[in-house]
C-alpha cells in the first residue's frame, strides 16, 4: 500500500532532507510540502494523506496547536511530530511509539516509523462504530466501553491526567471549556509554557486513544476561544440513563417494586466516586442523595409489606453506600427483632457505637439509646418468663 504523505516544517533544507529519506526508504507519495502550518491545514483537507510529518517548533502556530485542528479534518491520518529539543513533548509521545522522530532525523529510525505506519495492526479501528451509540459508565469510575473480536472491552488509559482531562470535558459535555481552565486545574503548578504544551500532547493522546479503539467521541478545538468542547451526541453516559430511569418511576408500592429495585440496582457506586476529582463532588453529593432517598423508599415499602429479607439488603447496601447513615443502623435493628435475629440487633447496634466513636465522636440519637434500652429489658423478660 503506498501511503500518502504530508510535510510541514519551516525549515526549508530539513523539508528537503525530510522528502529525499522518504523517497530513499519507502513506497510514499508525497502528496504535498509546506513550510506554513496555516497553509498545511487547508491542503490538508483537500488531499487527505494517510500520514502527516509535522515540525513541532514553528512560528505562528505550533505543530501542537496545528495537530488539534490536523486531527479533526483528517480524523484518519497518523500524525509523526518531527522535534530537535522539546523534551516535555517528547515525553508525552513516548506513550505512543508512531508519534516523534528527532532531528537530525536518522535513517534507521524513520525507517521504523515508516514499518510501523504500514503494520495494519498499527491502528485497527480507525473507523469508528458509527451505528453504536458509545456507552460510558460513571459508577464509580470512568469506563467507555467498546467492541473488540464481538467482546465488550473498556479503553485503557495512558495517563491518569489524560483520563481527569476527558473526564472533565464529558462532565462539562457541550460547553466550552477554556484551555486556562483545564491548565489551572490541571498544570497549576508547572511553567505555563510546559503546560500548555501538556495540554496540547494529552488532547492529542485523547485523541489517538479513541481512535484507536474505534470510540466516536469529537473533541472540537476552538481556536478563536481558546478552548475544547467534547459532543457527547452519541454518548450513553451511565449517570444520565439512571437519572431518566429514576424520573420515570411512578410512586413506590408493592405492585411496581421490581422497577424499582432495578433502577436502585443501576447505581454502582458514587458518581466518578473512585477518582479523586474535587470538580465531580457538587453533582457526586445531589445523586448520592437522590439514591439514598430513594433506596428509603424502597426498603420501607419492603418493610412495610413483610418482605424482611429484601428490606434487609436494601438497608445493608445503605450502609454500604452511606457508611454514616445512622438511621440505617436503627432501620436494621428494628429489622432484625420482627425476624427474631436478637445477635443481628446487637451486633448492629455495636457496629453504630463503634461508627460514631470512630467517625464523629459521638453517642447515638436518644431515639435509638432508649429504643435499645427497652428491646434489652424485653428480652430478658422473656428470658426470665420462659424460665
Amino acid at each position: 500500500m503506498t501511503l500518502k504523505a504530508l510535510l510541514v516544517d519551516d525549515e526549508r533544507l530539513a523539508l528537503l532532507q525530510l522528502e529525499k529519506m522518504l523517497k530513499e526508504l519507502a513506497d510514499i507519495h508525497i502528496v504535498g510540502t509546506s513550510m506554513n502550518p496555516l497553509q498545511a491545514i487547508e491542503m490538508a483537507a483537500n488531499l487527505k494523506p494517510d500520514v502527516i510529518f509535522l515540525d513541532i517548533q514553528m512560528p505562528g502556530l505550533s505543530g501542537l496547536q496545528a495537530a488539534e485542528q490536523l486531527q479533526e479534518i483528517c480524523p484518519s491520518a497518523e500524525i509523526v511530530f518531527v522535534t530537535a529539543f522539546d523534551e516535555y513533548a517528547i515525553q508525552a509521545f513516548e506513550l505512543h511509539a508512531l508519534d516523534y522522530v528527532l532531528k537530525p532525523l536518522q535513517r534507521k529510525r524513520l525507517l521504523n516509523t515508516l514499518q510501523r505506519l504500514k503494520q495494519p495492526e498499527t491502528n485497527p479501528k480507525n473507523d469508528p462504530h458509527l451505528g453504536d451509540p458509545v456507552w460510558i459508565r460513571c459508577f464509580p469510575s470512568l469506563q467507555i466501553e467498546y467492541k473488540e473480536d464481538q467482546a465488550d472491552e473498556f479503553m485503557k488509559w495512558r495517563t491518569s491526567k489524560g483520563q481527569e482531562l476527558f473526564a472533565y470535558l464529558l462532565h462539562n459535555r457541550g460547553q466550552l471549556v477554556r484551555k486556562s481552565m483545564l491548565l489551572d486545574l490541571l498544570w497549576p503548578d508547572i511553567d505555563p509554557k510546559k503546560a500548555i504544551t501538556l495540554l496540547y500532547t494529552t488532547i492529542y493522546q485523547i485523541r489517538q486513544n479513541l481512535k484507536s479503539c474505534g470510540i466516536d467521541i469529537p473533541i472540537q478545538s476552538y481556536s478563536a476561544e481558546e478552548g475544547y468542547v467534547l459532543d457527547a451526541g452519541r454518548v450513553r453516559l451511565e449517570s444520565d440513563e439512571w437519572e431518566e430511569n429514576l424520573r420515570m418511576l411512578e410512586h413506590v408500592t408493592v405492585n411496581n417494586l421490581t422497577d424499582h429495585q432495578r433502577v436502585l440496582d443501576m447505581y454502582r457506586g458514587e458518581y466518578l466516586g473512585k477518582h479523586d476529582y474535587l470538580w465531580a463532588e457538587g453533582d457526586r453529593q445531589r445523586m448520592a442523595m437522590r439514591w439514598l432517598l430513594h433506596a428509603q423508599q424502597v426498603a420501607d415499602c419492603y418493610a412495610q409489606n413483610r418482605m424482611w429479607n429484601e428490606a434487609v439488603q436494601v438497608y445493608l447496601r445503605i450502609q454500604q453506600e452511606q457508611p454514616l447513615s445512622e438511621d440505617s443502623f436503627f432501620s436494621l435493628m428494628k429489622l432484625y427483632d420482627h425476624m427474631g435475629q436478637r445477635a443481628s440487633v446487637e451486633e448492629q447496634y455495636q457496629l453504630l457505637l463503634k461508627m460514631l466513636d470512630q467517625e464523629l465522636n459521638l453517642e447515638p440519637k436518644r431515639e435509638i439509646i432508649l429504643w435499645f434500652e427497652n428491646w434489652k429489658q424485653q428480652v430478658s423478660d422473656m428470658g426470665v418468663r420462659a424460665i
